[in-house]
């Protein structure tokens, strides 16, 4: 796993901006810690910071193979699982080879394949090829949005890097955030290909980006398509499993250490099991999140029914892993060094909160023993795991299902906010206009063939999975992503594998659902694996702290900011709303003043980091 960062300009000589390049690479350092490297030609400069986990000594990058007509030279950010079987068919076409790495893989099918190389690999990528024969870059991102890219228009190029950070290192990339950077910020509506930087963009997941002096070119290679599903429940699960058994076996391929987080939940139950099963006597490495006193504190919310921990002990004893829980204290919780080294990681005006918090913290913890580790992110969104998605009002509802459920500050009336902002920036409509939209791009099944078309409710719960898929989970793993690689450690997400999505995606839901419980076939493919109080536990998210020392510090911290007359938190933030959340009774704060609590030091953490210009409405 890597940073990589480049410019393309056709107007001017890059040889003379190697100052200007070196800045840029430098702020991947976190997500390259093992090596940098650079490489400069008259019109493209490419940089890459190396975490290495295939092929230790080789895959220094940017790699370069020199051909008659020209120099082809790759940055490549990820890793392909299918490698092996590519370079084998690389090398009866002709291809010599020179390391051992995945990176020559994706550069020497390039030289191949051209583009379509895009469509053969197995993977978590983002990567870019300087082209020099045609004086071409081309960029593409993995088909689900596993590994981020962003990039920005000049006058004469682009800039482009893993992270918003590297690209405002250049002095052509403006520091301004608009209306529609803030409507972003603030509607939740996850939009495709939205960066809340003016003028920044995301290679949008399965898609190639591609430049050269006629100017710029997008060409989508891989979409969810609705398809008929004709196998039964028996050959389903069946499917189903093998496909997760292969997928954990290819992503547990690593030169380095490598480890499963476990919640205690179906998704790294399964996870964890798979992969002690496929080590064998090589034991595998567990990690679980724990608070200081949360079994004391610990109360039943509409998100969680139970604490973690005496899950994760099943699991950890029934497939007798080397596990080690990491358990965070209050104070490092609220320490607000924390919320800043988060608030870096992310680029983004707003957390997550202690969810954000806990899991950097538990990030950083395993780095000091691992260097790859595995996550069942994603498994809820493809087999229908959310408890929202159960619920008949939200299932019918005509908005996104997050915003439906109202699961962050700021949402519904705009409360939290400045009165004057929230009308101008006209969130309702920019939500019912991005929500349309998104409906646009489900595909109904009509087959002609009335068993193989969906009725009306068949369609609301594809249109629901597909919302997830395409919005909602991209903005969880790029939170995976960021805290994970500020830290230097490579989070790899087996339920995302496209062969697992593209199958479970156009099951239907009466399939997703047939034992009556969410996430029916995942639990029919694996609970011979685990025990039974896993097998049956209901979804529970991931935790949140409930010691009242962080509420309170929450409130203090806010107090402190509310002394501050003249930051410019209060240009988006409704002082009035803060000034009554500090007041209330920590004990009895229900869990969306705490977001918006959390949300507004957030801002002002950002504010103070970055130092945008807003151009508000």
């Amino acid at each position: 796993m890597c940073g990589i960062t480049g410019w393309i300009s056709f107007d001017r000589d890059l040889t003379r901006e190697r100052e200007t390049l070196d800045a840029m690479t430098q702020t991947m350092a976190c997500r390259g810690p093992d090596a940098s490297g650079t490489w400069v030609d008259r019109h493209a400069a490419l940089g890459h910071r190396r975490l290495a986990v295939i092929d230790l000594p080789g895959g220094k990058q940017p790699m370069t193979v020199r051909t008659p007509t020209g120099e082809v030279t790759l940055v490549y950010s990820g890793e392909t699982y299918n490698f092996t079987e590519l370079r084998h068919e690389l090398v009866r076409r002709g291809e010599r080879f020179e390391t051992a790495s995945d990176t020559e893989v994706v550069l020497r099918g390039y030289l191949c394949w051209g583009e379509a190389v895009a469509e053969r690999l197995n993977g978590m990528y983002a990567f870019a090829i300087w082209d020099a024969r045609v004086q071409k870059l081309v960029m593409i991102r993995d088909r689900l949005g596993i590994k981020p890219f962003y990039y920005y228009r000049t006058s004469d190029g682009l800039l482009f890097g893993s992270e918003p950070k590297a690209i405002l290192a250049n002095p052509l990339a403006e520091r301004v955030v608009d209306a529609d950077g803030l409507r972003e910020t603030f509607s939740y509506c996850f939009t495709p290909g939205h960066a809340i930087w003016s003028g920044m963009r995301q290679v949008e997941p399965g898609t190639v980006v591609t430049i050269d002096a006629g100017g710029l070119r997008e060409r989508t290679y891989w979409r969810l398509e609705t398809r008929p599903h004709t196998d039964d429940v028996t050959t389903t699960v069946g499917r189903v499993r093998e496909l997760l058994e292969d997928t954990v076996r290819r992503q547990l391929v690593a030169d380095v250490p490598r480890c499963v987080l476990l919640s205690g939940g179906l998704d790294s139950g399964t996870l964890t099991a798979l992969s002690a099963a496929h080590l064998g006597d090589e034991r595998v490495r567990t990690f679980a999140v724990d608070f200081m006193d949360h079994a004391a504190n610990f109360k039943s919310d509409d998100l969680r029914d139970t604490p973690d921990a005496p899950y994760v002990k099943d699991v950890a004893e029934h497939v007798g892993s080397e596990h080690a829980d990491i358990v965070i204290g209050p104070k490092t919780l609220a320490d607000p060094e924390i919320r800043q080294a988060v608030i870096g990681a992310r680029d983004l005006p707003m957390t997550m909160g202690d969810i954000d918090f806990s899991l950097y913290l538990l990030f950083k913890e395993i780095r000091q023993r691992s260097t790859v580790a595995l996550s069942g992110e994603a498994a809820d969104e493809i087999f229908g795991g959310y408890k929202h998605m159960h619920v008949p009002q939200i299932q019918q509802a005509q908005a996104f299902p997050w915003i439906a459920l109202n699961i962050g500050a700021f949402d519904k009336d705009g409360t939290g906010l400045n009165p004057q902002l929230w009308s101008g920036l006209g969130l309702e409509e920019y939500r019912k206009d991005s929500y349309a939209s998104a409906l646009g791009e489900v595909e109904r099944l009509d087959s002609g063939d009335v068993y193989a078309s969906e009725d009306d409710f068949e369609h609301r719960m594809r249109i629901m999975i597909h919302l997830h898929l395409t919005r909602f989970m991209r903005y969880l793993l790029d939170r995976k992503d960021r805290l994970s690689m500020a830290l230097g450690l490579e989070v790899r997400v087996p339920f995302c594998d496209h062969r697992i999505v593209e199958y479970v995606y156009n099951t239907p839901w009466s399939l997703k659902t047939y034992d009556g419980r969410e996430k029916s076939l995942l639990r029919g493919a694996v609970k011979d694996m685990l025990p039974e109080s896993v097998v049956w536990r209901p979804k529970s998210a991931y935790p949140s702290t409930q010691d009242p020392y962080y509420a309170q510090e929450l409130q203090r911290q806010a107090k402190e900011l509310l002394s501050d007359r003249g930051h410019g938190v209060f240009e988006l933030v409704n002082r009035q709303w803060l000034q009554s959340a500090t007041g209330k009774d920590t004990a009895g704060m229900d869990r969306l003043t705490r977001l918006g609590l959390e949300r507004t030091l957030d801002l002002a953490t950002w504010l103070d980091a970055y130092r945008p210009t807003l151009r508000l409405p």
